[in-house]
């Protein structure tokens, strides 16, 4: 059995991640319009039809503009820790919120979301898992140090989305404040490329297909520096840059016991 993935959009204008088997899906965050989201699907070949819940990682913006609307619609539930709701505009305007617990999986169908505690600078940052046919998909970004957690969980990801922020130089010579490049660099910041990578090279399991890097920053990174820090290190790992303007194409990820499953652009099903 296969999971589909694809990254709607990824970065500080918008973060929108969906996971799907052929039968139920779920969006990761929901940091783009819904006009936006439905668009970039049907691009895809995608249906909302099928999608089951939002889960939301953290309060910021770009990862929650849509969800209200998006819920609304079509009567989506919204998965969010009390004090993430509590730091949030969307405090009242959602009609079926739903707490999760770390390390508890929620279950549509065939697939299990697994939340789990991590570094950044909000009220109850959380990233998460998705299991389903016995392939599992992670989710990591907004990360300011890779904790334990979120180690052990990437050993065990056949596919993920991997913040790699910032390249080091970019952001040291850069025009942002000194205040903001220290925000960015913090344990409770973001991840640069180099973090990445050395998450990567230590902890990516040996029967990893697909790594999507996501979350780039515009002024700090770009799509040929975070590929030229990865490439070195990929082997059999198809790596992919996550958009910032458009969503990635959608991936087929598959378990093989002698083989690297493939990457491909799905078929409309």
């Amino acid at each position: 059995m296969s999971v589909f993935i694809a990254s709607l959009n990824s970065g500080s204008n918008g973060n929108c991640y969906y996971v799907a088997d052929r039968h139920d899906a779920v969006l990761i965050d929901a940091g783009i319009s819904c006009r936006e989201t439905e668009k970039r699907m049907r691009r895809l070949g995608l249906s909302m039809d099928k999608v089951r819940a939002i889960f939301i990682s953290h309060e910021h913006i770009d990862h929650i503009k849509g969800a209200e609307v998006l819920s609304k619609r079509y009567s989506l539930p919204v998965y969010i820790t009390a004090a993430t709701l509590g730091n949030c505009y969307m405090k009242t305007s959602i009609d079926d919120v739903r707490s999760f617990t770390a390390h508890v999986p929620v279950r549509f169908g065939n697939i299990e979301i697994i939340a789990f505690p991590k570094l950044h600078d909000a009220a109850d940052p959380h990233s998460f898992v998705v299991d389903a046919h016995g392939v599992r998909i992670g989710v990591f970004t907004d990360i300011g140090e890779p904790c334990e957690h979120v180690r052990n969980y990437f050993s065990g990801c056949h596919a993920a989305f991997l913040e790699a922020n910032y390249d080091d130089e970019m952001l040291e010579n850069g025009r942002y404040p000194y205040h903001l490049k220290r925000r960015i660099k913090s344990e409770h910041g973001h991840m640069s490329n180099a973090q990445a990578v050395e998450l990567f090279r230590t902890s990516r399991p040996a029967f990893m297909t697909n790594l999507l890097l996501a979350h780039l920053s515009k002024d700090n990174n770009s799509h040929e520096v975070a590929l030229a820090a990865f490439q070195p290190h990929a082997a059999n790992v198809a790596v992919t840059v996550a958009s910032r303007f458009e969503e990635t194409p959608l991936f087929e990820i598959t378990v093989a016991e002698t083989r690297l499953a493939n990457a491909v652009q799905a078929a409309l099903f």
